[in-house]
C-alpha cells in the first residue's frame, strides 16, 4: 500500500534534491525560530506562570 505524498512534498523533495545548498538554509532557518535551547529554571518560570482556562471561556459570570 503507497503513503499519500502532497504535491507540495514531491516539489520539495525535487527541489532539495537539485538544490542541495538549501538544506542548510533550511536549519539556519529553524534554529532561527524553534531550536532554542531551555533550560529548567526558563520552563519553571513559565510554568509558574501559566494563568489556568476557565471551563467555559465565554461565561462572564464566573
Amino acid at each position: 500500500m503507497a503513503m499519500y505524498e502532497s504535491e507540495h512534498t514531491k516539489f520539495m523533495r525535487e527541489w532539495l534534491e537539485k538544490n542541495p545548498e538549501q538544506r542548510d538554509e533550511q536549519k539556519k532557518g529553524r534554529a532561527l525560530w524553534w531550536d532554542k535551547p531551555q533550560s529548567v529554571e526558563d520552563q519553571k518560570r513559565v510554568a509558574t506562570a501559566r494563568v489556568p482556562v476557565k471551563a467555559y471561556y465565554y461565561d462572564a459570570n464566573h
